[in-house]
């Protein structure tokens, strides 16, 4: 068997940590309006749940991100890498300030563009991280 580093431990716990950020605003976007329809006074009791899963898990997405650019030699990497580190950086910051925006709104506009606003830029996110981890990041 392979001995698991730091370098698998920091990546692992990105990759999970990403998963139920991401993964985890899908479920609950396909779930929410059966809910709305059959029990509209449980929405707020699951979005709560949710909460408490999905901000700590984003907190270590934050934390296992700066660990990693910390590991990188950021001057030794290419322009389109720097580029894309980014892009990567400010799409996972949109989503924080999105999604807390749907958190805290008050109103159906502001949970409507903090919540989509917030799942597209958790996506572009994630897959950007994808493609600078298959291009040697």
């Amino acid at each position: 068997m392979l001995s698991p580093t730091a370098d698998t431990v920091r990546l692992f716990l990105h990759v999970i940590a990403a998963s139920i950020w991401v993964g985890g605003q899908f479920v609950v976007a396909g779930i929410v309006p059966g809910m709305r329809r059959t029990h509209p006074e449980a929405l707020k009791t699951m979005a709560q749940g949710f909460g408490r899963v999905a901000w700590p898990a984003f907190g270590v997405v934050v934390i296992t991100g700066m660990w990693s650019l910390m590991e990188i030699e950021i001057q030794n990497t290419s322009s389109a890498y720097q580029a894309t580190m980014l892009l990567k950086i400010g799409f996972a910051v949109v989503a924080g300030i999105a999604a807390a925006i749907h958190a805290a709104g008050k109103s159906k506009v502001a949970m409507a563009v903090g919540g989509a606003l917030g799942a597209l830029s958790s996506v572009a996110a994630l897959f950007l991280g994808v493609l600078l981890r298959a291009n040697g990041g």
